[in-house]
């Protein structure tokens, strides 16, 4: 592919935002510090910016795919205002053992599953050897191993900061 680009995948819950349990409401979104400044820098560097998150909430029937719609709309508009923007999100709303019958079954996207990261690598020109993740789970490192990217596990702080540690341990060879 020509005009291949490294890509950032980012976990919803609990490195973008912070981890309240099933977030599917803007009044229960609370950006984690530093989250905008981070998709900022990666889109200046010319980066893919990728969102890839579990949305179990869905199947568990907690809240519905139009309720994370909106919510993630919200967060699109936000990080415009802010002067920067997610390429895409992606999500798995499937759990083997939901309460909604349409989203009870196991899947390849569900993390520790790779296939959001590998849909958004088939949908863009995705220069994935220079590519990482960033999660705050094991089954993130695992999906992000699955597909062939470096990982790196957040653990809280800033994550502008910590991406910039991620980037510079990751072209030094450290895959995470």
């Amino acid at each position: 592919m020509t005009n291949r680009r490294p890509a950032l995948f980012l976990d919803r819950d609990g490195v973008l935002n912070v981890d309240r349990g099933y977030v599917s409401r803007i009044e229960d979104f609370e950006w984690i510090d530093g989250a905008i400044d981070c998709v900022k820098n990666f889109k200046a560097r010319g980066w893919f910016v990728f969102v890839v998150t579990n949305q179990s909430g869905i199947a568990r029937g907690l809240y519905t795919e139009a309720d994370m719609r909106t919510l993630h709309a919200f967060m699109e508009k936000e990080l415009a205002a802010h002067g920067t923007a997610i390429d895409r999100i992606y999500h798995a709303p499937w759990h083997e053992e939901g309460e909604v019958a349409q989203y009870r079954r196991a899947s390849i996207d569900r993390k520790p599953g790779p296939g959001m990261l590998l849909h958004a690598m088939a949908e863009f020109p995705v220069n994935r050897e220079a590519s990482f993740l960033i999660g705050d789970k094991q089954t993130d490192m695992e999906a992000a191993k699955a597909a062939g990217v470096g990982a790196f596990l957040f653990t809280g702080g800033n994550l502008a900061t910590f991406a910039e540690w991620a980037l510079a341990s990751f072209e030094d060879g450290v895959r995470g």
